[in-house]
């Protein structure tokens, strides 16, 4: 058993238990099913902001912990202050050390989208997605079959969230192109092996139509990096472990982005 079938194994059973514990009743009494959730595809289309994803990430199964001291409240607040498009917030506790709490800190102190960062297998998770205050559901391409992700999505956007649908290859990606997706991001990194390979971005990037928006997530290092996969038609860019592991994230995610703006104006100068 690989990594993520042994995660997707944990999160069957643990969606049981919250179904019983917290029933979907009791879910949508939450304050945040009367708000409307804030657009994604447009955030990181915004010529005002950078179209980085910033993630709050405590600990991966590759990495181990990468911070699991971060301050939710003052990182994201610190993210959206440097210019990012949008906070990504991993809720999983057992494998990536989250928790709902976190993002439901997050969407007390900020405004902008906030993708929920889970392993979705079921429209339970979709329900509480909502009523902890997400705007954005990740589906993973590898973790489901093409008329799950199908019957998700839809399910996900009657509630008005987005869906960022994950691929790896494109076999994923051609397997689900009927599913209806608001974002279509492609993972760099295996799941399986934890490989990266930017080039997994690059060559599925002309594959995926253009009324959908495209992230490119893991493995993202440099601005340079950025300015090439906008070259390729990517709008937005998920980022971790790259602001993660330093002890304050909002204040590398800030000069990420201030380097990234001068490229930007040199690039624009010289053309």
């Amino acid at each position: 058993m690989n990594i993520l079938d042994e995660i997707i194994a944990h999160k069957r059973k643990e969606t049981e238990e919250r179904k019983s514990l917290y029933p979907v009743k009791l879910l949508e009494q939450s304050i945040y099913f009367e708000t409307r959730p804030v657009s994604m595809r447009h955030y990181v289309r915004r010529p005002d902001k950078s179209g980085i994803i910033a993630e709050i990430k405590r600990k991966s199964p590759s990495k181990g912990v990468i911070n699991g001291h971060v301050s939710v409240e003052r990182t994201s607040i610190g993210y959206m202050q440097a210019g990012a498009s949008a906070i990504s917030v991993l809720t999983d506790k057992k494998f990536f050390g989250g928790s709902n709490e976190d993002l439901t800190i997050a969407r007390k102190f900020n405004f902008c989208p906030i993708l929920r960062k889970d392993f979705t297998i079921d429209e339970y998770q979709i329900i509480e997605a909502k009523s902890i205050g997400a705007d954005v559901i990740l589906l993973i391409a590898a973790a489901l079959d093409a008329a799950e992700v199908k019957s998700l999505t839809r399910f996900a956007q009657s509630l008005g969230l987005e869906v960022l649908l994950e691929v790896h290859n494109r076999e994923e990606l051609e397997a689900t192109s009927e599913a209806g997706a608001d974002l279509i991001g492609v993972n760099n990194r295996n799941l399986k092996t934890f490989h990266i390979d930017l080039n997994i971005s690059k060559s599925l990037a002309p594959l995926i139509p253009d009324e959908v928006v495209k992230v490119s997530e893991s493995g993202i290092e440099s601005p340079q990096t950025i300015l090439e996969l906008r070259s390729y038609g990517y709008d937005g860019f998920l980022m971790g472990q790259n602001f993660m592991q330093h002890s304050s994230p909002e204040d590398e995610c800030k000069s990420f982005i201030e380097e990234l703006r001068v490229l930007q104006a040199q690039n624009i100068k010289s053309s």
